[in-house]
């Protein structure tokens, strides 16, 4: 199995809360910590620790932060000699986590410098994979770039559009074979209007599994530290599932549980589950 990631590398800085600040008003947080994180590097490190052959392309600055990052991905398997070093600073995010779910603020940094020629530097490996993992924090240009290489060697394209971006959804769904999105991001997509005939579409549903099609796939119990990086466990693993040929159905299956393992650790990265965590909670049964 052969998984490329195209997308972000990012700083966390992952706050608890109690609840989210209104207008105006300032909160005490319960603790902060630091994590390696990025859509794109998650599912990267998702795909490595299921047992794929997983690479990264994307950008980091030239600071400790970047290093850091590219350590630790190294640490998971990833291979990152694809991961350009950009004049610009390391890109940050700030998971700001409550009882009830987590809201993001990211600052791009280098992740807005991965364009078409990192994409072009990368196109052997990704027309020679099976997968490629492809997300919303990276721009258009490069994304679309990517797609068509993976095209060209007939890899399977799965695109998460997270966050949404209009350019980036009408650049790549025409390429895309599975898109990956929760309700909100369908009804956004839904908006821009992109014809998506010609891709399997999986809808994830949280705490209540995913739905492909009029299929509602279960999920499998969870006990719920940080949902930060679910998301990513989750694609990650589909895009795993796929290389291994499995049936989208039984992939999600597969995605469900690795997406349920990544709740129950604090962090995005660290969360990322192995291959022997899934396999052990696929053995149990789903939520009814």
């Amino acid at each position: 199995m052969k998984v490329v990631s195209f997308g972000s590398l990012n700083y966390d800085l992952s706050i608890w809360m109690d609840r989210l600040p209104g207008p105006d008003e300032t909160l005490r947080a319960q603790r902060m910590e630091a994590f390696s994180g990025g859509k794109g590097a998650n599912q990267a490190t998702a795909a490595a620790r299921l047992g794929a052959e997983a690479h990264m392309v994307g950008c980091v600055g030239d600071d400790d932060r970047g290093r850091w990052l590219l350590s630790v991905l190294n640490s998971s398997g990833v291979d990152t000699s694809l991961v350009r070093v950009s004049e610009e600073p390391t890109g940050t995010a700030v998971p700001l986590i409550t009882p009830a779910d987590v809201s993001i603020v990211i600052v791009a940094g280098a992740n807005a410098s991965t364009g078409a020629a990192d994409a072009d530097a990368a196109t052997e490996v990704i027309a020679a994979a099976d997968v490629l993992l492809l997300q919303g924090e990276v721009g258009a240009a490069g994304a679309r770039r990517a797609a068509q290489a993976a095209r060209s060697g007939g890899a399977a394209v799965v695109f998460n559009p997270a966050p949404v971006d209009p350019f980036l959804v009408e650049a790549v769904v025409p390429l895309t074979d599975v898109l990956v999105m929760n309700r909100a991001e369908q009804v956004q997509i839904d908006a821009i209007g992109p014809e998506t005939d010609q891709c399997d579409t999986v809808i994830t549903l949280g705490s209540r599994g995913a739905q492909v099609g009029e299929v509602v796939v279960p999920p499998y119990p969870a006990d719920v530290v940080d949902p930060t990086g679910a998301g990513d466990a989750f694609c990650g693993a589909l895009g795993v599932a796929l290389a291994e040929e499995r049936p989208l159905i039984e992939a999600v299956r597969f995605a469900n549980a690795a997406g349920a393992l990544a709740v129950a650790t604090p962090g995005a990265q660290p969360s990322m589950p192995t291959r022997a965590a899934v396999n052990a909670l696929l053995g149990g049964r789903p939520n009814p």
